[in-house]
């Protein structure tokens, strides 16, 4: 009697283990969840980040103001009959200097 509970005391330990440590167990559904989850998060970043841009095309493709602005933002044009201003900080002419 004494062997057949050993006998079943090991099986259920070796069950157990499987269930645990073993392949699919339960370690690694938590850390497939995990990943999952990690996954999700930054593809709904992507997809934010993807409807801006898409956003963007859509108004350089139909507006000019949308243009106008890159121009002046990206390239420095300015308008015409437009004066042109450039503000210096005094602080970043003392940093240029050796």
């Amino acid at each position: 009697m004494r062997w057949l509970t050993a006998l079943l005391l090991a099986l259920l330990l070796g069950l157990q283990y499987k269930l645990w440590f073993g392949e699919g167990g339960l370690l690694e559904v938590y850390e497939l969840n995990r990943a999952l989850e990690r996954q999700r998060a930054e593809n709904r970043e992507l997809r934010s980040r993807n409807e801006a841009l898409e956003a963007e095309v859509r108004d350089l493709k139909t507006g000019l103001e949308a243009i106008e602005e890159r121009a002046r933002r990206d390239l420095g044009m300015i308008a015409e009959d437009e004066v042109f201003f450039q503000v210096v900080d005094p602080e970043d002419i003392r940093n240029d200097e050796p």
